[in-house]
């Protein structure tokens, strides 16, 4: 069974739902819920209010009806004629009925089966919703406490007042939702604008080849994009570092690894061209002398890869010069010979109580470089020269152009203007530069007095002991 592939992270990412559509959401749906509520409590205030104004209304009529209540001989009577209860009564929206009840409950005037709540003992007058004839009706109930006792019902259909409660709600939500939608608008395309840089970044990155490591442009719109933007030209640059440094790493190993694996041959060969098994035990204590050294210099290549990816410094202790260039210039004798070259050093005895601040093993692959690249691109004479704390590697050979000492300091360079010195990839130099650089020391290249050859010199910190 084929396994199933992972699904693209381009795609994969726009299966997610939109940020501008979340913000959107996050916005307006506090602001609708907050307006639902404030709508609920101003049609609940439109329709407490509404409903008071026509109650009062009702029970100014009720007042106006009672002022017109004699008493008679027969009790309390109704003192209006019909045209002046009509002109008191007229609605042209609402159906109206009253009824006037003696302080016994007999009807005096008006409507019979007209008998709303009554109102509580010291209470004047009360409100309640009564249905009449099958219809719904608001009522009041206005007691009289005079000598003979009556009480005035008036009760009125309620379509005028939940019309205008509609007309009111209608009035006030029309522009509300009017507002709202254009806020929608409105909130859309500024989130749309002010999210568009991210869209532009994510098109940058994604029209990116995987080499491109070089600044993405970043627009300035806010704190936040800046600050997405400055991070990740900032990984691109950690990258670049660290890639650059993995590069260097790679380079350095294969340019330091030939001198060694060249001379563990060499003695391999050497040792079986011999019947002599005590020539054998000889070579293979120098075979795994040299790995030894091989892989210990691989393991300062990784430290120098990590220090210089991390822009750190290497650990540094007391160095006494004189000793490791009599170490180096002997270990590099029987390659000497071989090629038929005259390798010595000078000023060793001169120099035996400098002490420098620096770090032995790298220090030993200045060495190692400078005298492989003198046995390598040299002529027949290669002196080490310790002179204070400026260690210099000097040759007979035909020398290096002045214009060219530059480019030989660089990755890969073999000379100028054409020029091959030897064979070999042309690290070394670069690496002796750079080995200096986290030394704190300082590499000059120059033509010398007395060989006509090059003097490689590199300067050290001094340290007295």
């Amino acid at each position: 069974m084929n396994p199933v592939p992972e699904a693209d992270p381009a795609r994969r990412g726009r299966t997610a739902r939109s940020l501008t559509r979340r913000v959107l959401r996050n916005v307006l749906w506090p602001l609708a819920l907050s307006w639902s509520i404030g709508t609920g409590v101003a049609g609940g205030v439109a329709h407490y209010l509404t409903g008071q104004a026509f109650d009062h209304a009702m029970l100014d009529d009720a007042l106006a009806m009672s002022a017109n209540i004699q008493p008679g001989e027969r009790g309390p009577e109704l003192r209006l004629s019909p045209r002046e209860l009509n002109t008191l009564l007229f609605d042209q929206v609402e159906e109206v009925h009253f009824a006037v009840l003696a302080s016994d409950g007999s009807r005096i005037a008006g409507e019979a089966g007209l008998v709303p709540l009554a109102p509580e003992p010291g209470t004047r007058f009360l409100f309640s919703d009564i249905r009449f004839e099958g219809k719904p009706f608001r009522a009041v109930m206005l007691r009289q406490e005079d000598p003979a006792g009556h009480s005035v019902v008036i009760a009125q259909t309620t379509r005028g007042r939940a019309a205008l409660i509609e007309r009111l709600l209608l009035y006030t939500l029309a522009p509300q939702l009017l507002l709202l939608g254009m806020l929608a608008v409105w909130l859309w395309r500024r989130i749309r604008s002010d999210l568009r840089p991210l869209v532009d970044l994510q098109e940058a990155l994604d029209r990116r080849d995987a080499d491109d490591l070089a600044p993405v442009p970043v627009v300035r719109t806010s704190r936040e994009v800046e600050g997405l933007g400055d991070a990740v030209n900032s990984l691109f640059d950690r990258l670049g570092h660290s890639v650059q440094a993995q590069r260097q790493f790679t380079g350095n190993v294969a340019h330091e690894l030939r001198t060694p694996l060249a001379g563990i041959r060499a003695l391999a060969e050497y040792g079986l061209a011999h019947p002599d098994p005590a020539v054998w035990r000889e070579q293979l204590e120098r075979v795994a002398s040299s790995e030894a050294r091989a892989s210990h210099m691989v393991d300062q290549l990784l430290a120098i890869a990590l220090a210089d990816e991390a822009h750190a410094t290497q650990q540094r202790a007391p160095v006494r010069l004189a000793g490791l260039v009599e170490q180096t210039v002997l270990r590099h004798l029987a390659r000497a010979d071989a090629r038929g070259v005259d390798l010595g050093a000078r000023g060793i005895e001169e120099g035996a109580s400098v002490v420098v601040q620096s770090n032995a093993a790298l220090i030993e692959g200045v060495l190692d470089n400078l005298i492989d690249n003198a046995l390598r691109y040299g002529g027949r004479t290669i002196t080490v020269e310790l002179a204070g704390t400026v260690l210099s590697v000097i040759d007979d050979g035909p020398g290096i152009p002045q214009e060219a000492r530059r480019d030989l300091m660089q990755r890969w360079a073999q000379g100028a203007a054409g020029q091959k010195l030897g064979e070999g990839a042309g690290l070394g130099l670069s690496i002796v530069s750079r080995y200096a650089g986290l030394l704190g020391a300082v590499l000059t290249l120059e033509s010398d007095a007395v060989t006509g050859g090059l003097r490689a010199s590199v300067a050290f910190q001094v340290q007295s002991g």
